[in-house]
């Protein structure tokens, strides 16, 4: 262990999330599209801006468990599940529940039962109030937000994946409470402008506005609501890690062994050697979690820049508030994903955001007596 680390983890806090982490074990992850089928067709939705749909369906029964047994034989151990829709394939999304630790990305419209799939993480979209989503999302006609509402009230399982928009960043805190009021914490996303709507969609002319909203609903619902931390949102938002720009050279959620990927593994960026993003047919895998083709410098999404701090530990060595925003980052990832205790870190998270502030230059709430204690 680096003497700067065991520096580090001499605060008790900090030895206790790490410590939870080191039980928890390591991950060895793929993505998968459980079907290539939609109920929606969301405007800039990546999955169908690339023709993913068009790479074949999901296999027969025989095929599918055959490929759960070859996937396990590898040592997989974590799926993110998306798709198209999950929600339209419940008994292929418990057999995957079985036998992996998964996540499940959902648009909301239909609920995903509850038997067989009681500790799942389930991530619901919504990409602004309710008539933002309805026209992005619904068509102008489906009002998926308050369905999603109604489907996942108070449901144990259930977050909310906000993909924001830098015009519409006045939506956030009321999009935020109402989903708190639901009773579900809130993961934030970042909205690509994939169906090319122009500068109020299109992160490239910079989300600050949307930085400080997070920033005051952060401090509005410190008890385990927010499940994103100010360096995570600045760290997706700005696309900057340590001098590096976010793009294919960096990404670290990248499908080993697939040709596009080739050059880039050899650059010496750290990557995640056993990943896959898999196809509806889960033979072919595609370059990456969210991309066929696409510029990587339009992808804003949340899970791969995840990725893209977790691998870039050494990095996050030279202080402790670096040490602080690499480790709070990992283990937010391993609490969304139910990896740790669920009840004990979103108890936590008070403390979480206290450490890694509230915003830059901004003075940090002192909300350490609704922590327990840790020591």
């Amino acid at each position: 262990m680096p003497r700067a680390l065991r520096l580090y983890l001499e605060d008790p806090f900090l030895a206790q999330l790490y410590g939870r982490i080191r039980a928890a074990g390591s991950l060895r992850s793929i993505s998968v599209d459980l079907t290539n089928a939609c109920n929606l067709r969301c405007t800039g939705c990546y999955y169908f801006s690339e023709g993913m749909d068009q790479t074949g369906g999901p296999p027969s029964d025989e095929e599918f468990h055959r490929f759960i047994q070859r996937e396990l034989q590898r040592g997989t151990n974590f799926v993110t599940v998306v798709g198209g829709e999950p929600s339209l394939q419940p008994d292929r999304l418990r057999a995957l529940h079985e036998n992996f630790r998964i996540n499940v990305a959902t648009n909301g419209l239909i609920r995903i039962p509850t038997e067989g799939m009681e500790s799942m993480p389930i991530g619901i979209a919504v990409w602004g109030a309710e008539e933002t989503d309805t026209r992005l999302r619904g068509g102008g006609k489906v009002a998926v937000f308050r369905t999603a509402l109604d489907n996942y009230r108070n449901d144990p399982r259930a977050f909310w994946y906000y993909t924001v928009t830098p015009g519409q960043a006045s939506e956030i805190e009321p999009v935020v409470e109402r989903c708190v009021d639901n009773g579900n914490p809130v993961l934030f996303n970042f909205y690509s402008d994939m169906a090319g709507l122009g500068p109020a969609y299109d992160g490239r002319y910079g989300f600050d506005e949307a930085l400080e909203a997070i920033d005051r609903v952060i401090a509005r619902y410190p008890p385990g609501r927010i499940l994103l931390s100010r360096y995570l949102a600045k760290t997706v938002a700005t696309g900057r890690l340590y001098g590096q720009s976010w793009g294919h050279e960096v990404c670290t959620s990248l499908s080993v062994g697939h040709p596009a990927n080739e050059e880039r593994l050899k650059n010496g960026n750290p990557y995640n050697p056993h990943f896959r993003a898999y196809h509806a047919n889960l033979t072919d895998t595609r370059r990456c979690c969210t991309g066929v083709d696409r510029d990587c410098g339009n992808c804003f999404d949340v899970w791969e820049h995840f990725s893209w701090i977790i691998l870039n530990m050494k990095k996050h060595l030279g202080s402790k508030e670096e040490f602080t925003n690499w480790l709070t980052s990992m283990y937010l990832f391993y609490l969304i994903n139910r990896l740790v205790d669920y009840e004990e870190g979103l108890a936590w998270l008070p403390e979480i955001h206290r450490r890694v502030g509230v915003g830059t230059g901004q003075p940090v709430p002192d909300i350490r007596s609704q922590v327990p204690d840790y020591s």
